[in-house]
């Protein structure tokens, strides 16, 4: 038996905007499907958000997200909660981070500073007591991520 774990994102009508920024970031494969495509009427509002997207990059990452129907909040961190490092604690309202495991301090930072667009950094990306490379940053979509480099 295989499994496969995917992260399934829900937005308050920018996903179509998260998941190509994602595709900025990773690269991949985007496929993104409206309410609309899904038989929901033209002239009803968020017909043109997304029911279905997901972002699958050659490099492992798989991510989902849709819009939650009915809500329409461009302002997709102010609803996400906030987490923030006091005296080496993390302190969070998030129910999950998303972490991104890499290989080498160099494959991390290559895409820390692309997550780092528009993005608050909670924990600096540095080398740290377990790791060649650890750091977290909450993007401009409300999402935080935990970066760090694979201990051998």
């Amino acid at each position: 038996m295989t499994l496969t774990t995917t992260t399934h994102l829900n937005f308050r009508g920018v996903a179509r905007h998260a998941l190509e920024f994602y595709q900025s970031v990773f690269g991949g494969e985007l496929t993104v499907a409206t309410y609309g495509d899904f038989g929901m009427p033209a002239g009803v509002p968020g017909a043109d958000k997304v029911v279905f997207g997901k972002l699958t990059g050659e490099d492992g990452i798989r991510l989902m997200a849709y819009d939650i129907p009915g809500q329409d909040d461009e302002d997709a961190a102010a609803t996400a909660g906030s987490t923030r490092r006091e005296n080496g604690v993390t302190i969070t309202d998030r129910t999950f981070f998303q972490s991104l495991d890499g290989g080498s301090i160099e494959e991390i930072t290559r895409y820390w500073e692309r997550l780092l667009e528009g993005a608050v950094i909670i924990e600096p990306l540095a080398a740290s007591a377990w790791s060649a490379g650890f750091g977290m940053l909450t993007d401009r979509f409300g999402v935080t991520w935990v970066l760090g480099v694979t201990a051998e």
